[in-house]
């Protein structure tokens, strides 16, 4: 590898020997074009700081590969597509994941921990989690050598945020988004990324900034701002109005306004409903006795911390909440004690083989279960939980009790609205996210849309993947830059530090192929409906279900057939799709 660099201008010559070429564009009968021309680096200081280096010859990529390379001391991502190379940031802007890792075809790199994507030509996000796009570099290719040029700027901060419009008052629209989520959140800058003017309130019922939901799991004593989506200035900057604690309890289609818990109303041209849900809470008798917790917000989190060092922990539910839960608890409490009603933890997700290679993990760790089972009464004394009598009689030494039985739409506030909803409650959308009413937007969990992967079926996906692209939908239809969602579903949860990746849609499977060893926590699942793959899960296999979710987002499928071969053999069937 040759480098050289540039600082504030100064030019050296690369150690090669070969001079750069100054040519701007592509000029073929010189041997030599640039690519990439932006760097795309915000707020970019007045001294610019370059550095550059041969990174690699022309043949040494083929057409649809990606490679890390070195520019200076920085790892950066090279990608060829038909004949061209793009050079851009190769850490993922959610938790810093090595995009070299992941999946690429046709444009687009796919993070090989959760799933988000990157535009290889732009930087831009164009798939979650997280939020931020990446930097884009500066490519020519002098002869066979492929030279990247790269501001030291954009290595400071590898996310990149995209430049925002800002109000202006002449423009007469009002876009009013109710919710404090994830799908809340990308709404509003995606307006603001696109080129909307008008103005832009967001409210939600909880007291914090909207924050990442998702971590209070896994890390019951996170504080808001510690785990906020945004800070303050981010929404100050994109003139961005965000009213807290306010609930809106009616919305009068009619009148375009909405009335909130205080009695103040607020008046749209545009509405945007991501209230998401609530968690369940069942019918049990003594559920309202004193430390018996659901878990939504960082207060029941933070509530939950403060109980369970050294006490009797008891946990309602098999699924993701009451693992992960049990998960952060069970090292410090005195004991923790999981009750499911079905055979194995995540037995309707994964299936059996992997929930009871789950539940060896937990219980490895001290966690205890009581499967096909369930709570029938909270006992307690003077109003205070102590014990916890089982559907068979058991009864468990119980300090405390967590809730983790799923989640309901928060719409009750809908009912009579004029809007389609099903009878469960979710609002039925299409795949701009817009409702039966003209300028009526939903997304996140409350919504029930058609699932390009799964042939447009209408379903619920309470995915935080999702809900980020759910705001991203309606942002760019409300802009006038409308894009149907055709979003591939990708979640994953973490026990004991093994991350289990998911990706499709698997409702209604009817057979799993599993390839690998369960003992040494690595293996791949593949979930089948008759003769066609719809879902795809794996632990120490990565990137496998990245490029299944790639391959599901390009239109390809993979047959019962395909998926008894090599996982590996995936990578020639996404560059084929």
């Amino acid at each position: 590898m040759f480098s050289s660099c540039i600082n504030r201008g100064v030019r050296k010559t690369p150690s090669t020997g070969t001079s750069p070429s100054r040519s701007m564009g592509q000029n073929s009968s010189r041997g030599s074009y640039s690519l990439n021309q932006t760097n795309n680096v915000q707020d970019r200081p007045g001294d610019v700081s370059i550095v550059e280096a041969v990174v690699c010859s022309t043949n040494d990529l083929e057409n649809g590969q990606m490679k890390e390379v070195e520019v200076g001391e920085h790892k950066v991502l090279l990608v060829k597509e038909k004949g061209q190379f793009y050079a851009l940031g190769n850490k993922c802007t959610h938790y810093g994941a090595p995009l070299s890792k992941g999946s690429y075809c046709d444009g687009v790199v796919r993070c090989p921990w959760h799933g988000a994507c990157f535009d290889v030509r732009t930087g831009d996000i164009e798939d979650f989690p997280g939020l931020d796009s990446v930097h884009t570099f500066q490519v020519e290719v002098q002869d066979t050598n492929v030279l990247v040029k790269a501001d030291t700027a954009a290595f400071n901060n590898f996310r990149r945020v995209k430049k925002m419009s800002r109000y202006e008052p002449s423009d007469p629209r009002e876009v009013l988004i109710v919710g404090g989520g994830p799908a809340s959140v990308v709404c509003t800058e995606t307006l603001r990324q696109e080129g909307f003017t008008g103005k832009i309130t967001l409210v939600s019922k909880e007291t914090d900034l909207p924050y990442d939901r998702i971590k209070l799991s896994k890390t019951l004593s996170a504080k808001a701002d510690e785990i906020a989506l945004r800070k303050e200035d981010f929404y100050r900057d994109s003139d961005t109005t965000v009213l807290l604690g306010k609930e809106v309890t009616k919305v009068e289609l009619g009148a375009k306004q909405v009335e909130l818990s205080d009695g103040a109303k607020l008046s749209f041209t545009t509405l945007v409903l991501a209230t998401g849900g609530r968690p369940r809470k069942p019918d049990i008798p003594g559920v309202d006795l004193a430390n018996v917790f659901t878990l939504r917000t960082v207060k029941d989190a933070n509530a939950i911390a403060a109980k369970f060092k050294d006490k009797h922990m008891v946990v309602l539910g098999t699924s993701f909440i009451g693992l992960e839960v049990a998960c952060a608890m069970v090292s410090h409490a005195a004991s923790v004690s999981v009750v499911g009603n079905s055979a194995a933890p995540l037995l309707h997700v994964f299936g059996r083989e992997i929930g009871e290679w789950i539940q060896k993990l937990h219980e490895s760790k001290g966690v205890k279960f009581y499967n096909s089972n369930s709570i029938a009464e909270f006992e307690g004394q003077d109003g205070v939980l102590t014990t916890v009598k089982l559907k068979d009689g058991t009864h468990l030494q119980a300090d405390a009790c967590v809730l983790g039985v799923g989640v309901v739409p928060s719409t009750d506030f809908l009912q009579g609205s004029g809007l389609n909803l099903t009878d469960n409650g979710y609002i039925l959308v299409d795949k701009n996210m817009r409702t039966n009413i003209e300028n009526v937007y939903a997304a996140g969990d409350i919504t029930q849309f058609p699932l390009a992967c799964a042939g447009n079926e209408s379903v619920n996906i309470q995915h935080w993947q999702m809900a980020h692209q759910h705001g991203r939908t309606a942002g760019l239809d409300i802009a006038g830059k409308g894009r149907e969602i055709s979003s591939v579903p990708y979640f994953w949860t973490v026990q004991f530090g093994k991350s289990i990746r998911y990706a499709g849609y698997h409702h209604g499977y009817d057979d799993m192929i599993l390839h690998g060893n369960l003992s040494e926590n690595k293996f791949v699942a593949f979930f089948t409906k008759s003769e066609r793959v719809t879902a795809a899960a794996s632990l120490g296999w990565d990137p496998v279900v990245s490029q299944f979710a790639q391959l599901l987002a390009k239109g390809g499928s993979l047959s019962k057939e395909e998926a008894r071969q090599d996982p590996s053999a995936l990578a020639d069937k996404l560059n084929k799709s």
